[in-house]
């Protein structure tokens, strides 16, 4: 088994190569990137105006600060919103008092940096090299040089995956 320095932490590396895992440290490395693991949860409403409204307002309520959102359709009459609290043990204590439906925790990576041309691409080269399987992702840039990032990998690929991108 072949051991690797990330950071000062150990990786055990059985599952690619010495090469590939050098390859992928330096295209971590080449860009200013933060990685780290996440939890998220789905709540699914109505397809109709109002609703992400409606459950944003009632975290803020409750005192759930938001790392990341996302509202996709799910259907023919529904949305699926994904919920990113940085604390996912308030989250499900309060979100529970409150009478919201919620799926989750689930894990995922929350990535930010400095966006440059082909920032996300490195991140999903460094998952591809280590035949990790991006499920999905969404991003966005804020104009002023940095982007964030989430990526989702299958739960039975995310310590491996957490491993390879260093957290």
């Amino acid at each position: 088994m072949t051991k690797v320095i990330f950071y000062q932490s150990y990786i055990s590396v059985s599952y690619v190569s010495l090469k590939t895992c050098i390859h992928c440290f330096y295209q971590l490395m080449k860009g200013d990137h933060k990685v780290i693991k996440a939890e998220y949860f789905y709540a699914t409403v109505v397809d109709k105006p109002g609703e992400a409204y409606r459950v944003l307002s009632q975290l803020v309520k409750i005192g759930v600060n938001l790392l990341a959102f996302n509202a996709a359709p799910a259907g023919p009459m529904q949305t699926l919103l994904s919920i990113f609290p940085d604390s996912s043990s308030q989250m499900t204590r309060k979100a529970k008092k409150v009478g919201l439906e919620l799926s989750g925790p689930y894990p995922a990576f929350l990535v930010q940096g400095d966006d440059e041309l082909g920032a996300w691409a490195d991140i999903h080269s460094v998952l591809y090299k280590a035949k990790i399987n991006v499920s999905a992702s969404n991003g966005v840039a804020d104009g002023k040089g940095s982007y964030g990032f989430v990526i989702y990998v299958r739960p039975d690929d995310f310590e491996r995956a957490a491993k390879i991108l260093g957290v």
